[in-house]
Formats: structure tokens, C-alpha cells, sequence
């Protein structure tokens, strides 16, 4: 009479070890934010500001270029690094269901019918033939209690894996159209310096024709002549190597957009492009607030959520495990006549498996999970740091671009001036050929350096904008037309 109460003590006991075991295997899960990881509290660099500041997630079409915004969409269509980063999200959300269903009971069910010949003998003795229709159904139940975290920890670890997976989607999307836009800002700006490299090859082909005219008149020193001729020939073999540049930079964008060339041609034909891409937007003073704007550092803060999770499920490996199994099942047989049904069910066994020798297995996996957390906890503070610098080294250029506008375009008008007065003076006989090509270079170089100014300006401007994240905001509602 007395085995019952003790059979009740002792359960009572177990479970309250396995309680209290349960409470001691707790998740390290510790994910620092970018605030505590030596983030300055201020750029060192000034901040843009000019005008009416441009909303980032929109600011290509802030551009006013509709060229620009169409390849964009397309690449972003088109690119394999947005494709695989998309299939990386479907996978990470199919093991998040996985890991998941480890949490509920598993119930599998099994059917089985068969007929077959029965032989049995009558009254009289004489044989009996028959057939004979067995028909059985059951259920049979599994359930892990999940008494120290561990399948919630790994849980954990997917749904943090998809949400990294979800923002390195993201900053796919946004590295996708910075390069775009860069390579499109090269075409525009080769484009321009195109046209400078013929307006100087026409200037030149012109003084050579005239130098001759002069020469055959004996009013040019053969010297002068072969001056002028091989100025021509540089200028021409400039501007060729120039619209070479120009068409590789076409092929690229074509690489990137799928479009067809003779489409993007078409297109660009039409379109006229602004000089330099500026719209300025607003950049948080503070950089903690500014670097969650990146996507790349939620994934990365991300890949440390996951890694902590996975030291959280090794560290349960190595307390016990308890199960609970059930069945149901119905029966119905059928011969000569009789029919007979029935049903059976059962709760159990409730087993309890304690690791006792596993060679070391339980350690080595805690051991391999805390290295994994060590590693992604130092990636991500790299990454903090790498952003930080990208971000003021983009706000310096900005600067510094835009310091250097008024000087290159003082330069340009100067040379220019100098040069038209230069060439009057040559053809009034007042000048001489060297002091004209001389005149000629220094406009050439002046202007030259003004478009490409306005090319690193625009490289900036861009370089910024992927910097600060691209106008993504990880607290913002994701749409239907931004999620894979």
C-alpha cells in the first residue's frame, strides 16, 4: 500500500530536478547594438546640406533622369547576387518551419488492409473455404519536451538566420543600384568628356589645315607645320580611344540591366542626363543612428543572435531529454460470416534519456558553438567599424568635391578666355603656333578636370548613399512591392 506514495515522491523529485536543471540552461543570447561598440558620438566629418533635402529611399528619381530609375529596376531584375539572396530567404524561412515543428507533437498515421484464404472444417468434418478482410488504422504520437531550451534555442537561431537573410536581401537591392548608378554617372560623364575630346580634335584638324595652307605659302616654318599636324593626330587618336570608353561603358550596363544594346542606346539618345547626381539628404548626427539604416549590419547583428542560440541549444545537449509517445489504432476482421472490430490506445512510455558517456561529443559541440559566437561577434564589430569609415570617408569627399566646384569652374572659364584670345591672336598673325597649342592644352586639362570633378562628385554623392543604407529602415513595415 505504501509503494504508490513513494512512486509519487519519487516523481515528484525527478521533475522538480529536471526543473530546476531547466532553470540553470539558460541561452547567453547577448547581441550588442552599434551604440556600445566604440561607435564616436559624432561624425568628424561635416554633414551635406544644401536646399530641400531629398527623401533617400526615393532619391534616384529625385534625380530627375527616368534613363537612371528604369535601369535600376531592371538590374535589380536582372542581377544573380538579388536572386541568390532572395533563394537564401526561402531557404532560411524552410528551416525556420523546421525548427519549428521540433516543438509539437509529431503524429503519424498508418492504414493497412489485406483478404486472404482461411481454411476451416464444418460440422459434419468437411473443409470450409473462406476468405478472411483484416482492415487496421492507427495513430502514433511523438513529443519531445523540450524541458532546457534546446529546440527553442535553434528556433531561435533560424528566425534570426531569416532575418539576416531578409536584410542581406536588402543591401543586395541597394549595392545592385549604387553600382548601377555609378556605371551609368561613367557613361555620362565619358559621354562629355567624349564631346570635348571632338570639339578639341575638330579645333586642332582646322589649325593643322591653315598651318599647311601657311606652310605651302612659305608663311609657316616646316616646324610649325609638323607641330600642327601631329597636335591633329594626337586629338584624334584621343577622341578614339575615348569613345572606346565610352561603348565598354555601354556593354557594362547592358551586362547589368539585361537590356539590348541597341535598346539602351535608343534610350540613352533621347534622354538627357543632369550633370552630376545632387540631391542632398539627411544623414542622423549621430552615427548609431544612422548605421541602422544599414542592412548588412542587421545582418551581421543578426548572424551573432544565431550564433548565441546555437551555444544555447549545445549547452542543453548535455542535459537530459524527455520524450512522451501515445498510439490509437482500430481494428476490424471480417470472415465466414463474422465480423469482429475493435480498438486499442496507449500513453506512453515517458522516457527520460541522460547523456552519461558520449566520448566528449557534448563538450567539443559547446566548445565549437562558443568559437562560432567568438567569430561572429568580432565580424560584426568589424563591421560596425567599416561602416564608420565608409560614412565619413564618403562625407569628406562630399566636401571636398564641393570645395573644389567654384575653383575647377574659375579654371575652365579662365583657360577658355585665354585660349579664344590666344587663337585670335594666331590667326591675326600676332601669336605663334606653340604659344597656341600651349593655350590649347592648358584649356583642354582645365576643362577636362572639370567634368571629371563632376564625376567624383556624383561618385560621392552615390558612395554616400550606400554608406547610410540606401534609405532602408529596419523599423519600418516592410511592402508587399520591397519583400521577396
Amino acid at each position: 500500500m505504501s509503494a504508490a506514495p513513494r512512486r509519487s515522491r519519487s516523481a515528484g523529485g525527478l521533475a522538480a530536478l529536471l526543473l530546476a536543471l531547466a532553470g540553470c540552461a539558460a541561452v547567453p543570447t547577448t547581441v550588442p547594438e552599434p551604440a556600445a561598440l566604440a561607435v564616436p558620438p559624432q561624425w568628424q566629418a561635416p554633414l551635406p546640406h544644401a536646399g530641400s533635402l531629398a527623401d533617400l529611399s526615393q532619391w534616384w528619381q529625385a534625380q530627375g533622369d527616368p534613363v537612371l530609375v528604369a535601369l535600376i529596376d531592371a538590374a535589380q531584375q536582372a542581377s544573380p547576387d538579388i536572386a541568390s539572396a532572395r533563394s537564401r530567404i526561402v531557404q532560411a524561412r524552410a528551416t525556420r518551419t523546421i525548427a519549428g515543428a521540433v516543438l509539437l507533437p509529431r503524429v503519424d498515421g498508418s492504414a493497412s488492409a489485406t483478404r486472404e484464404p482461411v481454411d476451416s472444417m464444418g460440422p459434419a468434418g468437411q473443409p470450409l473455404g473462406g476468405v478472411a478482410t483484416t482492415v487496421q488504422a492507427g495513430l502514433q504520437a511523438s513529443w519531445e519536451i523540450d524541458l532546457f531550451g534546446a529546440n527553442r534555442a535553434t528556433r531561435d537561431a533560424a528566425q534570426a538566420r531569416l532575418e539576416g537573410a531578409q536584410a542581406e536581401w536588402h543591401d543586395a537591392r541597394v549595392a545592385v543600384a549604387a553600382e548601377v548608378a555609378g556605371q551609368y554617372s561613367t557613361l555620362r560623364h565619358c559621354e562629355r568628356q567624349l564631346a570635348l575630346s571632338e570639339a578639341d580634335s575638330g579645333s586642332r584638324a582646322e589649325t593643322a589645315r591653315l598651318a599647311d595652307l601657311a606652310g605651302r605659302a612659305g608663311f609657316q616654318s616646316p616646324a610649325d607645320v609638323a607641330l600642327a599636324r601631329a597636335s591633329a593626330a594626337e586629338a584624334r587618336g584621343r577622341t578614339t580611344q575615348q569613345r572606346a570608353l565610352c561603348d565598354v561603358a555601354v556593354k557594362a550596363l547592358v551586362a547589368l540591366s539585361g537590356w539590348q544594346e541597341v535598346d539602351l542606346r535608343g534610350k540613352l539618345a533621347v534622354a538627357s542626363a543632369p550633370a552630376e547626381f545632387f540631391a542632398p539628404f539627411s544623414i542622423a548626427s549621430v552615427p548609431a543612428q544612422a548605421l541602422r539604416q544599414r542592412p548588412d549590419l542587421l545582418q551581421a547583428e543578426r548572424a551573432v543572435a544565431a550564433a548565441s542560440a546555437d551555444l544555447g541549444s549545445a549547452q542543453a545537449q548535455r542535459y537530459p531529454r524527455l520524450t512522451l509517445n501515445g498510439a490509437v489504432g482500430a481494428l476490424y476482421y471480417r470472415s465466414s460470416g463474422i465480423s469482429v472490430s475493435s480498438g486499442t490506445w496507449a500513453i506512453g512510455p515517458l522516457a527520460l534519456s541522460v547523456p552519461v558517456l558520449d566520448g566528449g561529443r557534448s563538450a567539443a559541440g559547446v566548445a565549437s558553438a562558443e568559437a562560432r559566437y567568438a567569430e561572429a561577434a568580432a565580424l560584426y564589430q568589424a563591421q560596425v567599424r567599416r561602416a564608420v569609415r565608409e560614412v565619413e570617408e564618403a562625407l569628406v569627399n562630399v566636401q571636398a568635391t564641393a570645395a573644389r566646384n567654384d575653383d575647377a569652374q574659375q579654371a575652365s572659364e579662365g583657360y577658355r578666355a585665354a585660349f579664344a584670345g590666344t587663337e585670335a591672336r594666331y590667326r591675326s598673325g600676332l601669336a605663334s603656333l606653340p604659344e597656341l597649342e600651349e593655350a590649347r592644352r592648358n584649356a583642354l586639362a582645365a576643362e577636362t578636370t572639370r567634368v571629371g570633378l563632376q564625376r567624383e562628385r556624383s561618385a560621392a554623392w552615390i558612395a554616400l548613399y550606400r554608406a547610410v543604407g540606401g534609405g532602408w529602415n529596419r523599423d519600418a513595415t516592410p511592402t508587399a512591392q520591397a519583400t521577396p
